[in-house]
């Protein structure tokens, strides 16, 4: 016996992925672990944690406006982290609601520092300091570009974007 094929509606217009947002110039982006992020222990897996990050980042750039995608496939530019430094706190576990927080702590000519904590409540779980690099297509530093450069700054500062 066939059964027809069920015809859904399109989803709803305002449904999006999770993008975290600002309050006070921090950024702060939801994570829940799933089992494919765990290890064998039940714990979440070291590696995950910098992709939970690298989530965040994203999205924190997103949100402030700094469109990486467009300069990418413009050929302008990309950024690249060029360093990680990273202590584990405490382990997450399976089903843990993690909250990761970004801040931008210092901004040069070529390059972007953003501390990043992972939290669980009230705890930290994972503590990292990551500086990202902006690089030509060739792979080599340059300038990044002055309004994202305020944009950084304003954050730095302490501003809140989302307003």
């Amino acid at each position: 016996m066939s059964v027809a094929p069920l015809l859904l509606p399109d989803p709803p217009a305002d449904i999006r992925p999770a993008a975290g947002r600002f309050a006070g110039g921090v950024h702060y982006f939801p994570v829940r672990v799933y089992f494919e992020d765990t290890d064998l222990s039940g714990v979440v897996y070291h590696a995950n944690y910098l992709r939970y990050m690298e989530r965040a980042r994203s999205d924190m750039l997103r949100l402030a406006g700094i469109d990486q995608r467009g300069n990418h496939e413009g050929g302008t530019g990309v950024y690249a982290v060029a360093d990680v430094r990273i202590a584990y706190k405490r382990p997450a576990r399976l089903d843990d609601d993690l909250i990761v927080r970004s801040h931008v702590t210092a901004i040069g000519a070529a390059t972007c520092a953003i501390h990043q904590t992972v939290m669980r409540g009230p705890d930290i779980v994972t503590d990292a300091d990551v500086t990202a690099a902006y690089l030509t297509p060739q792979g080599r530093p340059q300038r990044q570009p002055k309004p994202w450069i305020a944009i950084f700054t304003r954050l730095a500062q302490g501003e809140d974007l989302s307003s």
